[in-house]
């Protein structure tokens, strides 16, 4: 199991002004490549830049989103730090041994990635995810 960081997320009521200060103050890039989010699952306004190799993901807040999946941790309350796998059964399976519980969100951001959530010791929110089979996502760089 290869496990790599794909994306930080940060929330806010202003995803526009975020995405211009990233862009400007940072020199971050729109990303190019198509991630499309499910408007019936998470519909707050979304942005992605990256610096050619990790993503920023820049997400409204929806403070909604936990209630209406149904999972007990909320990734878009205030951000998370996300992680991308290539076996996301054996993850799951290391959390479980653990003992450390997780949100399995499936596809509800996104058709192209099977999505959990869990804390790490101090309440972080952490994502784990794989392409899901029926994604149609392109790899990035990372995937090599």
């Amino acid at each position: 199991m290869k496990l790599w960081l794909h994306h930080i997320n940060v929330v806010s009521h202003n995803v526009e002004e975020l995405q211009d200060f990233y862009g400007d103050v940072l020199g971050l890039q729109r990303q190019t490549e198509d991630i499309p989010v499910r408007s019936d699952g998470y519909s707050a306004p979304v942005a992605f830049l990256s610096d050619g190799a990790v993503q920023m993901h820049l997400a409204g807040r929806d403070l909604d989103l936990g209630f209406r999946s149904g999972n007990a941790i909320n990734p878009v309350e205030r951000g998370h730090i996300a992680f991308r796998t290539d076996d996301l059964v054996a993850f799951r399976k290391l959390l479980e041994d653990k003992g450390i519980s997780y949100s399995d969100y499936g596809g509800v951001a996104t058709d192209s990635w099977h999505q959990i959530f869990f804390h790490d010791p101090v309440g972080n929110v952490i994502e784990v995810h794989e392409i899901s089979d029926s994604g149609a996502e392109a790899p990035d760089a990372n995937d090599e």
